[in-house]
């Protein structure tokens, strides 16, 4: 059993048991939510397809952790004109852990 569900303008394939790094969300560690913005159910044969939601599917999310991404370098260099640029991004990130995927 396994649903594709939408966090943070970021869909995830889930299975329960599951742990993802999904943009930062404004909640507690050890915090349980509820997310109905399921977009795909499939359980064996049965499969559902949104428009564009499942409707009465849920999927409950445990807040593991807060944390930051590696970090990405962007180099910026033109020849011949003395100019360079370096920049360096973080990306804030939750840990979530599917708990159960229901419909």
């Amino acid at each position: 059993m396994y649903a594709v569900i939408d966090v943070g303008a970021y869909q995830f394939k889930v299975a329960e048991g599951d742990l993802i790094d999904a943009p930062k969300l404004e909640k507690e560690i050890g915090q349980s939510f509820d997310i109905n913005e399921v977009l795909l159910f499939a359980d064996g044969e049965d499969v559902r397809i949104g428009a564009p939601y499942v409707k009465g599917a849920k999927v409950t999310l445990e807040v593991v952790r807060q944390f930051r991404d590696e970090k990405v370098i962007n180099f910026t260099y033109r020849k011949r004109k003395d100019s360079r640029k370096k920049i360096g991004h973080r990306q804030d990130l939750t840990a979530l852990k599917v708990a159960k995927i229901s419909v």
